[in-house]
């Protein structure tokens, strides 16, 4: 059976239609404008019905091609119903609502499907839909001036999620933070350590306006003392600044390491934006706007005429002064991209950022790149939420909860899992008190526990009666509808990988996941698998193991883990 069962049954589903709509074509019964290859059929659909009632799969072929037959849609369906080739894999077809043909599989399909899940184990889930194309995903890229935020920890919980998603669905994946380590912000991040280290030899010192007056600072001045000692202070401003921005931003860069690590989240690329300006990327990006007629002068500063290419009016690039502006330096990194190969470039940005979205656009548009090449993710805000009030603070510091602290507090399972529940760009209050719950009450304990059930039945059929599961066992004792309803959920699985890749929605897997738990524990509550005849137990062991190994691989795609024991 194919890696997508639920997709290979769609298609002989479809074929079958096309061939009933032929053999009614050729009978006279329908004209030859509803001939399939005709620019009705465009319009035809199969898909799968939310109600298991409503058949396997249903289709709006007899809606669409009545208009051509010029026939109601009721009996229009009657005549593809009546020429539809026959055979085992279809137990039924019936006409419901205005002209829907709903299609009921004979139950050796969804029963084929679960050996197959077997067969495929961690493979199972995965496509090539994505064709190989080589995407970036850049996220979580907060500035090195201090540590990691919960808000941050959202971005890096969907990043790599996403960045999961799309490479077990035949995307080529690399997964880049991008370092904004030059500029005003690091020219004040270096004002503001001078001054925690001149607090620290009793010199009287303020934090500059605009600085960085976090605690975090003391450490890193601290340890810049001891390794530069108090001479550092009296060296030129230009070569002391310069020392103790490099120093901050290393020292701060790897706590960030260090905790994104923590909660499962690797880079294949950390690239700095000196980079960007030392590679000489600015001036190249300039040159080719002005060979391309999209700048001008005006009042002393550069112009990119970026309302010509869709934006709301133009943007500076160059300031009077000569310096460039983050427009122009965001601009030129992404031509960094553009020139790396990547057919794909996803960018994940807080909400704060979302009146730089149509402005980037627009700019690349101008040097350009193709339309849909450059694409958008807004993370909103994260409230945390404990006894029913927001915690906003430290206790600590009196300052706002950094990563650190939060998962101090969280597991990382549940903190990557309660921020994939919901959109990212929907307001998140993350109940902290639920996210530590040991109950089916939290969502990502509910799912993990039935993966741990699942793996307890195995490990229990195999200690007292010598059973484990076997891809060759005869599945036709399974027939309930506990165990139809299940299977034919897990066999969704390909599809709702390949769906959340595309829509670049990696939440949708949480909610898939709550049905394949919910359905399991109905199984287990309806259906004994233990103490029954040797037959039924065998087969339903299959059917556990086949749910281990989707709940696994779906939990590994979100970055959470799956127990075998709780």
């Amino acid at each position: 059976m194919a890696m997508d069962p639920v997709a290979a049954a769609r298609q002989q589903v479809r074929q079958a239609l096309e061939s009933a709509a032929a053999a009614a074509v050729a009978a006279g019964e329908l004209p030859g404008e509803a001939a399939p290859g005709t620019e009705a059929w465009r319009g035809v659909q199969v898909e799968v019905p939310r109600d298991p009632r409503h058949g396997d799969f249903a289709s709006n072929a007899a809606l669409v091609l009545a208009g051509r037959a010029r026939r109601a849609p009721r009996e229009v369906a009657a005549v593809l119903e009546r020429h539809l080739p026959g055979g085992a894999w279809l137990r039924k077809v019936e006409a419901a609502g205005p002209g829907f043909l709903n299609f009921h599989l004979a139950d050796d399909w969804w029963r084929e499907g679960v050996r197959a899940i077997l067969r495929a184990g961690e493979a199972f889930g995965r496509t090539d839909r994505g064709g190989g194309l080589r995407v970036q995903v850049e996220f979580v890229s907060a500035n090195p001036t201090g540590p990691l935020g919960v808000v941050n920890a959202r971005a890096a919980a969907l990043g790599d999620a996403l960045a999961r998603v799309l490479q077990a669905a035949g995307y080529r994946v690399e997964k880049e933070f991008y370092l904004n380590d030059a500029g005003n912000q690091i020219r004040k991040l270096a004002l503001s350590l001078e001054a925690r280290m001149r607090q620290e030899l009793g010199q009287p010192a303020e934090i500059p306006e605009g600085g960085y007056p976090g605690e975090y600072l003391i450490d890193i001045a601290r340890d810049l003392l001891a390794a530069e000692g108090p001479a550092l202070l009296d060296r030129p401003e230009e070569e002391r600044w310069e020392r103790m921005a490099r120093f901050a931003v290393e020292a701060i860069v790897a706590q960030m390491r260090t905790q994104l690590a923590r909660f499962g989240v690797e880079f294949d690329e950390w690239y700095p934006e000196t980079r960007v300006r030392e590679a000489g990327y600015p001036e190249r990006v300039l040159e080719r706007l002005r060979q391309r007629g999209m700048v001008y002068e005006q009042d002393g500063a550069l112009w990119l005429r970026s309302s010509a290419v869709g934006d709301d009016k133009d943007r500076v690039l160059v300031r009077r002064d000569g310096e460039y502006t983050y427009t122009l330096v965001d601009i030129a990194y992404h031509l960094t991209k553009w020139e790396r190969g990547f057919q794909r470039a996803i960018d994940i940005w807080g909400q704060d950022h979302h009146g730089h979205v149509v402005p980037m656009q627009a700019a690349l548009r101008a040097l350009g790149l193709p339309d849909g090449w450059f694409e958008v993710l807004l993370t909103q805000m994260v409230h945390l939420v404990r006894g029913g009030q927001a915690v906003r603070m430290s206790k600590r510091r009196g300052e706002l909860v950094t990563m650190a602290e939060f998962l101090d507090e969280v597991d990382v399972d549940a903190a990557r899992y309660f921020f994939l529940m919901r959109s990212p760009d929907t307001h998140l209050d993350f109940d902290l008190d639920l996210a530590n719950l040991r109950s089916s009450e939290n969502p990502v304990y509910y799912v993990q526990y039935a993966h741990a059930r699942a793996c307890g039945i195995l490990r229990q059929a195999e200690a007292e009666a010598g059973l484990r599961p076997d891809g060759s066992a005869d599945l036709s004792p399974l027939g309930d509808p506990a165990e139809r309803d299940l299977a034919r959920r897990l066999l969704d699985l390909p599809g709702e990988v390949a769906a959340a890749a595309e829509a670049r929605e990696p939440h949708r897997l949480t909610y898939y996941l709550k049905d394949v738990a919910t359905l399991f524990h109905q199984f287990y509550t309806r259906c004994r698998v233990l103490g029954e005849e040797d037959p039924v137990a065998r087969a339903r062991l299959v059917l556990v193991d086949a749910t281990r190994q989707v709940l696994a691989t779906a939990l590994g795609l979100l970055g959470v883990t799956a127990p075998e024991r709780m």
